[in-house]
């Protein structure tokens, strides 16, 4: 059975002097995404919540809906593991069509992605939501965020993401791969909770293709620890997603779309 984390041995350099010990790491596995029993992508993972993976995967790359997936089963290989999805007919059909083949490394988004127009698409327009944060309510998730992170908290090169929603995190997954993470958590709360009504929050910059995915899921804001890429701003205007980033518990800069962020209890200054 392979686990999220393991410990290594290390020499460790400090105060002008070296010390043995071990230090926990992260583990990162090929995991490659099959569908009806042919592989789409292999990705680099931690092995932990795969069919959260699996399901969020499918959802945000418009494989399928979470009603045509008939089962995800793990398999472990000498290499690897291999997600075993299965998908109704009609969805397997469209899927042989548009079927790609990724091998890509950690961070990487758009490995296998065939022509410009894909890459640079804009996701559909975020579904009208009501929901709305205080200022101070974006700062506390940004602060709560790290009683949710236990794998960065073990082996602090872990990328989170996590889904706030009535006042508090009530879901949060981690991966050492950032747009994994994103998936693992989508993964998690379809069919469970609708993410229209709550925030996506990050500790990772946001990119095009992460807003993409959070557009794929309806996430209505997205809250970053880390500065957003020009395009992933323009990106997240066009398709009515309110992007906060520089998140910390002090302040954050809100990029688009600021009517989610109520300011009634804070001035604005022009």
């Amino acid at each position: 059975m392979m686990h999220s984390h393991r410990p290594l041995p290390r020499l460790a350099f400090r105060a002008g002097a070296a010390r043995d010990g071990s230090r926990e790491l992260p583990s990162e596995v090929a995991v490659a995404l099959s569908y009806n029993g042919s592989t789409h992508a292999v990705m680099m993972a931690t092995p932990a919540d795969l069919e959260d993976f699996a399901r969020g995967f499918t959802l945000t790359e418009g494989i399928a809906s979470l009603d045509e997936i008939e089962s995800i089963e793990p398999v472990e290989t000498p290499r690897g593991i291999d997600l075993q999805i299965w998908l109704m007919q009609a969805a397997a059909d469209r899927q042989a069509k548009r079927r790609r083949t990724m091998a890509g490394p950690v961070g990487c988004g758009l490995c296998g992605i065939d022509s410009l127009e894909e890459a640079v698409r804009v996701p559909r327009p975020v579904p009208a939501s009501d929901f709305a944060m205080t200022p101070e309510q974006v700062m506390e998730a940004i602060a709560a965020l790290e009683a949710h992170q236990p794998l960065h908290d073990i082996t602090r090169a872990a990328h989170g993401a996590a889904f706030w929603a009535e006042g508090g995190i009530v879901l949060a997954r981690e991966d050492v791969g950032r747009h994994n993470a994103l998936d693992k958590l989508i993964g998690a709360l379809a069919g469970r909770r609708p993410a229209g009504q709550g925030a996506l929050i990050l500790t990772c910059r946001t990119s095009v293709d992460m807003v993409q995915k959070a557009c794929a899921a309806g996430f209505p804001l997205l809250i970053a620890v880390s500065a957003p890429t020009a395009a992933a701003v323009a990106m997240a205007e066009a398709a009515g997603l309110t992007l906060v980033a520089l998140a910390r518990p002090d302040g954050f800069e809100c990029f688009t779309h600021p009517q989610r962020i109520t300011l009634q209890e804070a001035a604005h200054v022009a």
